[in-house]
């Protein structure tokens, strides 16, 4: 069995600076402990929503709860395919993702909660399928996204610090506001 690579903080050089508050929005530790952790936490947070919830948006125009679970899914799994193809020694550049036009197209809202939640279970397991087995090397290997240089180790905080910005938003403007609802 391999020893799972140590995923230290990343420097700035690592990253694009889009993401420097994603990381830094991530405690110091253990990152794939935390990544372990962090989704029991959202799966927590959305314990006793009623189903009828997951069509709830805080404002016109803006995502539903439900198009929030699948977009942290599409993103995370756009985030670790990245990591792959870099810690496979692959760099060629990779273009970005516009959300803005993922969401709409995802399904999201014919989708029951419950199901979205188990994407997120399932998306997070392979995530860390794939972290803790990558060579230790393989964490500073680096490839190129929208002309931007990244890491494999960045790669691997973005994803804890996407899902930690995701599950602020979820909790101040989806989940406070239904909280008497339940």
């Amino acid at each position: 069995m391999t020893t799972p690579p140590h995923y230290a903080r990343p420097d700035a050089s690592e990253y694009a600076p889009f993401f420097a508050a994603y990381i830094a929005g991530v405690p110091e530790g253990d990152l794939l402990a935390r990544l372990e952790s962090q989704l029991r936490e959202t799966i927590g947070a959305l314990a006793g929503l009623p189903e009828s919830q997951g069509d709830y948006a805080y404002a016109p125009g803006k995502w539903t709860l439900k198009e929030v679970l699948g977009h942290m899914a599409d993103a995370e799994r756009v985030f670790c395919y990245r990591a792959l193809r870099f810690a496979r020694g692959d760099a060629s550049p990779l273009t970005s993702f516009d959300e803005k036009l993922w969401v709409p197209n995802s399904g999201a809202g014919a989708r029951s909660v419950a199901d979205l939640q188990d994407e997120l279970r399932v998306v997070r397991a392979a995530t860390l399928a794939l972290l803790r087995h990558v060579p230790p090397e393989a964490a500073e290997r680096r490839g190129s996204v929208s002309g931007k240089e990244v890491s494999v180790r960045a790669l691997a905080w973005i994803i804890a610090g996407h899902e930690r910005h995701h599950l602020r938003i979820l909790r101040e403007r989806y989940l406070s506001p239904l909280s008497g609802e339940r």
